[in-house]
């Protein structure tokens, strides 16, 4: 692959770190959840940008199975329409698998530029599925929600390469 001039040469992702990051995103969520502001629309869905950095940078580990399985068990903890988080986190995974080798040609700001309409149309999805079962509209804040999820990109793009980032033998005769 070519790659950006400027851009630093990764390490091998470890599987069980993106394991890891995932069920602590999804353990963050469901405290995030149970915390002073309960379910409040306005707070940002953790577990869908950690999905969607995974689903970008390593889409053959975090696919839409993958998606599809904590939009389950997001469901189940929060005792929503079963299949509402799974078919919006599958639907944000499809769309993260879509523009993946384009998104990361991009610079940190940018790519939260371009992953803004990916949380939006997951929100989207996921509102009209409450919606069409019943549901009340939850408020305009829901609107903020996408907002604040592409402002935590770039601190997720930072944490979650920081471990790929380290030099595995520094030298000062080899040039990467």
């Amino acid at each position: 692959m070519i790659m950006r001039p400027g851009q630093q040469l990764l390490l091998p992702v470890n599987p069980l770190f993106v394991w890891g990051s995932l069920l602590a995103a999804l353990t963050l969520n469901m405290l995030q959840n149970m915390g002073l502001w309960g379910r409040a629309t306005w707070t940002p869905d953790v577990l869908a940008v950690v999905l969607v950095f995974w689903t970008v940078h390593q889409p053959l580990r975090v696919s839409i199975v993958v998606a599809f399985v904590f939009g389950l068990l997001m469901d189940v903890h929060q005792g929503a329409l079963l299949g509402q988080h799974a078919l919006a986190y599958t639907v944000l995974s499809y769309l993260a698998i879509a523009i993946h080798r384009r998104l990361l040609w991009f610079t940190v700001p940018s790519q939260a530029a371009q992953v803004l309409p990916l949380f939006a149309v997951a929100h989207a999805v996921e509102l009209g599925a409450r919606m069409l079962a019943g549901g009340n509209f939850p408020g305009f804040g829901v609107f903020i929600a996408p907002l604040l999820e592409a402002a935590l990109w770039p601190l997720a793009t930072v944490l979650l390469l920081m471990p790929q980032r380290r030099a595995p033998d520094p030298d000062a005769h080899r040039p990467l």
